[in-house]
């Protein structure tokens, strides 16, 4: 693979890095209080301790049912492993350096060369360029000749059955 398909692919490389880096970190912050005036999004009942900032609902039929099977245990859940979240920023973060570290040494590796050995070897580009467009141009006109050719025959070769053929 050439110097510039690698730069592309590490570019690409980079890309997905923040991409997924700024996607995990929004996603992980925690929730913001925008204003003293909105509720706080993490203690949505400010205070717990008053009765009157407690809804009351209605007793419902069967409510005694239903308080039994709140006070029956629930039934266990096997504990997930814990994402350690105070790390997984700094790892991300890691992985983008040194994906910008690879780029940089890709960079590095580039030839380095003036406007006049650029200009000189745009010359010997142009110059390959114009021999294989002639020999192109030679090879479609020899293709031509060969299918006006072959056209012929095949004509000939139709006529010939055409006349062979009984009349009905």
């Amino acid at each position: 693979m050439d110097i510039i398909s690698q730069l592309q692919e590490q570019l690409n490389e980079m890309a997905m890095v923040a991409v997924n880096t700024f996607g995990t970190l929004q996603r992980d912050a925690p929730p913001v209080r925008l204003s003293s005036s909105y509720p706080d999004p993490l203690n949505p009942n400010p205070n717990p301790a008053d009765p009157a900032s407690q809804p009351q609902a209605p007793p419902a039929p069967g409510a005694a049912v239903a308080a039994a099977a709140a006070a029956a245990p629930p039934p266990q859940v096997p504990p997930q492993p814990a994402l350690d979240l105070a790390e997984q920023p700094k790892a991300m973060g890691h992985a983008l350096v040194l994906a910008a570290k690879k780029f940089d040494a890709l960079v590095a590796a580039l030839p380095l060369s003036s406007e006049e050995d650029q200009l000189k070897r745009i010359q010997e580009l142009q110059a390959e360029n114009e021999v294989v467009g002639l020999e192109l141009q030679k090879q479609l006109e020899a293709a031509e000749l060969e299918l006006q050719q072959v056209e012929v025959l095949f004509n000939e070769a139709t006529d010939n059955c055409i006349n062979l053929k009984k009349p009905d």
